[in-house]
């Protein structure tokens, strides 16, 4: 009987470490995703540094586009487009906020939520 509770309160006990263990690998990797999110801003303003304006999608910062002759890339790493969820991030050129939106949609990697689903903006 004494095994029995032992083995109980140590499977609680692994409940407990595996929900607060997991709790922050998901705030990890959405801090990861925002911060990621100013790699790339980064890596834009330098293409429009050297450009003359933003890229017209973020593949440009890979790979020169057509008609760039002051292109002076790549300004990222392939890795580097996907967040830590493993999605896309969002990019609109002319964007709502500014000459472009570059946009972290969260665990979900879809337009709104909340939590570790919510959106964050280059222009929040």
């Amino acid at each position: 009987m004494e095994m029995l509770a032992v083995i109980v309160l140590l499977g609680i006990v692994a409940v407990i470490v595996v929900q607060a263990v997991g709790h922050n690998v998901e705030k990890g990797r959405y801090d990861a995703g925002k911060a990621q999110l100013a790699v790339i801003e980064q890596a834009i303003s330098n293409y429009d540094l050297d450009n003359g304006s933003p890229p017209p999608d973020l593949r440009a910062l890979l790979k020169a586009p057509p008609s760039t002759p002051d292109w002076q890339g790549p300004y990222l790493k392939p890795s580097q487009l996907v967040d830590p969820f493993g999605h896309a991030f969002g990019y609109r050129v002319p964007g709502k906020h500014g000459p472009y939106d570059l946009i972290f949609y969260g665990a979900d990697g879809k337009p709104g939520g909340t939590g570790y689903d919510k959106d964050v903006g280059s222009w929040q």
